[in-house]
């Protein structure tokens, strides 16, 4: 089955609507047919972000609405997946690439997915498919 992985900036996009991204994001979603993937360490990513930007009440809202949802898996990044992300953070040291980005790194090569929902260019350094087109 095919999915299309979901990064922190793609979600926080889709809730902000004064993010400069957030009319991309909204549209890509809704015109998107492809079931939706994302990780533990990118929900808690998210959560915080929108907590700390926009409050408790948005956060919350977004994180039942997720963890609810049919079309969104959430799922958590296992042990082999920390060990390979770790790998890729010492080894990448000049890419700025935050430890959650290499357990999405991580994860989506475990699970063999090629393309990700985001606005982050580190994805396409890693070789990834990144829509929108950035």
């Amino acid at each position: 089955m095919r999915r299309l992985f979901v990064d922190t900036g793609a979600w926080y996009a889709i809730v902000d609507r004064k993010d400069p991204d957030h009319n991309n994001a909204a549209a890509y979603v809704k015109a998107n047919r492809i079931p939706l993937i994302t990780t533990n360490f990118v929900f808690d990513e998210t959560v915080t972000l929108l907590r700390r930007r926009l409050g408790w009440g948005i956060a919350k809202d977004f994180g039942k609405k997720l963890r609810s949802s049919g079309f969104v898996s959430l799922v958590p990044v296992n042990n082999d997946d920390e060990e390979t992300a770790w790998d890729i953070f010492l080894k990448y040291k000049d890419k700025n690439f935050s430890y959650t980005d290499c357990t999405s790194f991580a994860f989506m090569k475990r699970l063999k997915i090629d393309t990700v929902f985001s606005f982050d260019a580190h994805f396409k350094i890693m070789k990834f498919h990144v829509v929108p087109a950035l």
